[in-house]
């Protein structure tokens, strides 16, 4: 579609909280919708709030016309309102050539409510941070009101002609099966991008007078009215189950947090074999001298040293080539999850034929346990990483547990990492070392090595709380499978 001058206000203002529209586009309600498999009772609640939001919208650009000083910008005003009262008069029937019906009861949101509660004050003049104009009488208080109204409105036009753009973009235009393709070609439809676009010519227009003061109480409002419009699509009540990232916890209320996240290069800055390696090394350069009695018989620090680099460089080869042999030589048409599955049975067979040859190599025999507590002490955490988990389970909104599913061939190491700081009541999932008397003997015991395992462990976990009517899941890292 066109935009507005590159210089003006309103082309300004969307270039610089545009961003805000990403957690619209990933809200449970637009994933849901672009793949088409939105509940039908979820999408008619959704458009029954355009029963309130048409009304609120014609009544402010009433009042926007009221305050407008020039002749042709009343008459614009007046089109646009015209608009909004034809969409309004007609709203069941264009629903019904959607594809479906209004429901006989509107019931209004609480969102819904917030939105239009804030462009009504705002067209009434009662602007946050504003001294309250009373009765609006000079031609500049009018002109004012006029563009803060406008402020309000502009951004949420845009919203819907961007998302509906975004979702237009991933159809095919041949294909009339998609559920709410029509709705999608109501929002990207000329007459809708004309009535967005000539809502930000007038805000331009009427700003052009405006002091720096109230061009910054413009640039409030303006992202008000977005980050309102945004919660708004976030509440929408979808039922069915989805899996989105997370932007942020609405409406906080008790409930249960289960929060899942890897350990290596998610909350650490390098691998942790790389400090189990770095310690086995020291530890034997201490005893090379006295391998007494009584003691694990273990290799020389330098044959160790040897063994770790040729262990890693295989480990790298054939790594690489066993994700050549999985990753297919032709153009995949369609995600195919059965492919996947055996994708990763082959990834599994890798990673386990590997950790065979790490315990077969006897590199790590010998590590004392207290060692290995120390060395987690000297951890480099990515940053922020403590503080977040810190703040969370601080937080008195939900009961939170904490998972950590790992590779990491030694959970004590991790265990010992996160015991300070309030962290220790994380439960650390990953393979364990076997130790005698304290010093380990160079086997592991396999818990966790492969995608499907840390998937199987993931469900496992998620069925303690699957009744939990309040259950909030977030993975952060790699995916669980």
């Amino acid at each position: 579609m066109g935009e507005a001058d590159e210089g003006g206000i309103a082309r300004k203002w969307w270039i610089k909280f545009k961003d805000e529209s990403v957690f619209a586009k990933y809200t449970p309600f637009f994933v849901c919708l672009a793949s088409g498999s939105l509940n039908c009772d979820t999408f008619m609640h959704f458009i029954s709030q355009d029963v309130h939001f048409l009304k609120a919208f014609a009544l402010a650009y009433e009042l926007a016309e009221e305050c407008a000083d020039d002749e042709e910008d009343k008459l614009a005003i007046r089109k646009l309102r015209k608009r909004v009262k034809q969409k309004l008069k007609t709203l069941d029937s264009l629903v019904r050539e959607w594809g479906f019906e209004l429901p006989e009861e509107i019931i209004t949101d609480d969102a819904t409510v917030k939105c239009t509660d804030f462009l009504l004050s705002t067209a009434s003049g009662k602007v946050e941070g504003e001294k309250v104009l009373g009765k609006i009488e000079t031609p500049f208080e009018k002109i004012k009101v006029a563009a803060y109204t406008l402020s309000a409105i502009s951004p949420c036009m845009r919203l819907f002609e961007v998302i509906a753009k975004e979702i237009q973009a991933l159809l095919n235009p041949d294909d009339g099966s998609h559920l709410y393709k029509k709705w999608i070609d109501y929002y990207c439809s000329q007459s809708f991008q004309e009535s967005a676009l000539q809502t930000e010519e007038l805000l331009d227009k009427l700003s052009v007078l405006l002091t720096g003061e109230e061009l910054e109480v413009i640039k409030k409002l303006y992202y008000k009215a977005i980050k309102l419009h945004v919660n708004f699509f976030a509440a929408q009540p979808v039922k069915q189950q989805t899996t989105v990232p997370l932007s942020w916890v609405k409406d906080p209320v008790e409930g249960h947090l289960t929060l899942f996240c890897d350990f290596d290069w998610t909350c650490t800055a390098f691998d942790s074999s790389s400090i189990l390696a770095e310690l086995a090394i020291v530890t034997a350069q201490k005893s090379d001298p006295d391998q007494s009695e009584g003691k694990l018989t273990r290799m020389s620090s330098a044959d160790l040293r040897n063994t770790w680099d040729v262990l890693s460089t295989k480990y790298t080869e054939e790594y690489e080539q066993c994700i050549e042999s999985i990753m297919s030589s032709e153009a995949v048409a369609e995600f195919e999850y059965e492919g996947l599955r055996e994708a990763l049975k082959q990834l599994a067979y890798f990673e386990k034929k590997e950790n065979s040859r790490v315990v077969q190599s006897g590199v790590l025999k010998g590590l004392n346990l207290e060692d290995i507590k120390r060395a987690s002490q000297h951890l480099i955490f990515q940053d922020g990483c403590r503080r977040f988990f810190q703040n969370t389970i601080k937080s008195t909104n939900f009961k939170t547990d904490v998972h950590v599913l790992s590779y990491c061939w030694c959970g004590d190491l991790i265990r010992s990492a996160f015991a300070s700081g309030d962290l220790n009541a994380f439960r650390v999932h990953s393979n364990e070392l076997v130790y005698e008397e304290s010093i380990s003997t160079g086997e592991i015991v396999n818990k966790l090595e492969s995608p499907l395992e840390k998937l199987q462990a993931f469900n496992d976990i998620l069925k303690d709380h699957s009744n939990d009517e309040q259950n909030l899941t977030v993975y952060i890292g790699g995916s669980p499978v």
